[in-house]
This record gives C-alpha cells, structure tokens and sequence, in this order.
C-alpha cells in the first residue's frame, strides 16, 4: 500500500512543525499530549477499491483498506479522532439498493466519532437520511441547517465535545446551501443559515464558554470558488474567523497534499484540510500540546 506523506512547514525553516496561533517552536523541545485527526470527505458510497481499468484512480480506495490503515494509526496513537465531511451517500449500487444502511453501518465499525452532512446524503430525502440513523453509532453535527420542524429535529446537534488525554475537542458542523443543488422535496423544512455568522457563533462557543483546547469544523462549503471568490467557502470562511483551529472541507472534491495554512481574521496561522473525493485519500492531522495545551500540528495524506 502507498503512502505519500506531507508535512507543513514553518515560515522560519522548511521543518516538519507548523504553529498554530503564533506559538514558536521552541516551546515543543518536551511534547507533552498528541492527538491525531484522520478524516474523509465525498465518500459517495464507494465501498470497494475502484477497478484496476479505472483512467484515474485504478485500484485506489476501498473500505477495507482504509480500516486497516484507522486501526495502525489507531495503534499507534490511542487519542485519534474520525471524522467525515459529508457525502456520504451517492450513486453506487451499494447506496441505490441499501439506501445507505452499509455505509453508516461499514462507518460504525471503522468507530467513526463525528459527521457533518452533505448535499449528497439528501439523495434519499430526509426522511430516508432519517432512517438509516440507527445505523449510525456515530453523531451527527451541522450548526447552520435548522431541522426544527423537520424528522432530524433533535437527531443532529450543532457541535459534540470530546475528550481526548485531557485535551477538549470542539467539533461542530457546517453545511452548503441546498437551494439549486438539492430538490427541495428531498429537504422539506430545513432551513439554511448564513455559515460565516454561525462559524462565528459556534466557534466562540467553543473557544471561550466551553473552553475547548482544539476547535475543529467539518464543513460542506467547499474549498474556494474561482469564479466567484466571495462567495461562501472554507478558505473565505477561514480569513474571517477566529477561534477555529481546523476546517475539514468537502463538497468541492479538491486534493490538498498538505492542509492549507491560512491567517484568520485576528492574525493568528489556522489550517484548512479536505482529500479529494471516493475515499482514495485519508486525511491526517497530528496537533501537539504542551504543559500550558498550547499546540501546533502536523499534515499529513495518505494513499489508501
């Protein structure tokens, strides 16, 4: 099995350390605490390898292959979090006969922690995203979709805290806007909420009433539009936030071989990750902590 692994460097030198909210490295000579987030995005129900005839991904991928490789990293470090970043569902076989029972199900035995939803994963309406819930041994986060008069009222929260080796991990959820990319019969009731003020929100939430050491969203804004550059996306999001340590992107399919290193709106370094699409690609993030929980962090992309 390949693996490609690339590691963020500082402005200072070309090491394999970058720092996060100004720290210097100097302060890591004794590493204290390490936690590691994998994550995934776009899976699309791709369950097995794709066929080794594939133009583009030949043999890549699998679900297989991906546990395999959460559990060595999970060996490895026992204080790893999973996360996906929406899109679950899509198009497969596996997802037009089942109706995404494997996938939550094939994503409860790799012990996912966390998800956010995608467009996508309305394929089968909410009520049929509703249904293969009790499938799920995982939680559902999305902050910006309100599905108060809706079946997933209650079932999916704005964020989940974890607790990680005495390091508190903030995880909340972000949304795109389902008008013109989703038949609105397929959503019902949900309503959408403006992503930048609700970041805002959630992350100060975090950060300063629920005093969270490491702030991650999962979003489905997609990584940067080209042609349209102010429109919502996790870069644009990134520059006008404080408070968020990592966004973990989706949606826009794109192939980061290192996380991007954007300055947020108090100046401070934060990191924006997503992998592609069809879980050919595992994300991985390390962040360190020392005796005061200050960090700074690793990026990491593996070929499954």
């Amino acid at each position: 099995m390949d693996r490609r692994k690339f590691l963020h460097q500082t402005a200072a030198a070309a090491a394999v350390l970058t720092s996060i909210g100004g720290l210097t490295l100097p302060s890591f000579t004794n590493k204290k605490k390490h936690i590691t987030i994998l994550h995934t995005n776009d899976t699309h129900s791709r369950v097995e390898p794709f066929e080794t005839s594939h133009h583009r991904y030949a043999n890549q991928g699998g679900v297989a292959r991906r546990a395999t490789l959460v559990e060595r990293i999970r060996k490895e470090n026992t204080n790893t979090l999973l996360l996906d970043a929406g899109d679950i569902f899509q198009g497969t076989p596996y997802f037009n006969y089942f109706g995404g029972e494997l996938e939550f199900k094939l994503m409860s035995m790799l012990k996912y922690d966390v998800a956010t939803i995608g467009n996508h994963d309305f394929d089968n309406s909410i009520e049929g995203l509703y249904k293969q819930l009790p499938n799920a041994n995982f939680d559902f986060v999305s902050a910006n979709y309100d599905f108060k008069n809706t079946v997933l009222d209650t079932h999916v929260k704005p964020y989940k805290i974890i607790m990680k080796d005495g390091i508190k991990i903030g995880v909340f959820g972000l949304g795109i806007q389902l008008e013109a990319l989703v038949d609105p019969k397929m959503y019902k009731e949900t309503k959408y909420i403006d992503p930048l003020e609700i970041a805002q929100d959630m992350s100060r939430i975090l950060k300063e009433d629920e005093e969270c050491d490491l702030v991650i969203c999962l979003s489905h804004l997609g990584y940067f539009y080209k042609k349209d550059p102010t429109k919502i996306s996790d870069l644009n999001l990134a520059k006008n936030t404080k408070n968020i340590d990592l966004i973990i992107g989706g949606h826009t399919h794109t192939f980061l071989p290192k996380p991007t290193i954007v300055r947020n709106s108090a100046d401070k370094n934060m990191l924006v990750n997503q992998v592609g699409a069809y879980g050919v690609n595992l994300g991985r993030v390390d962040f360190y902590f020392d005796e005061n929980n200050e960090k700074f962090s690793e990026g990491t992309t593996i070929l499954v």
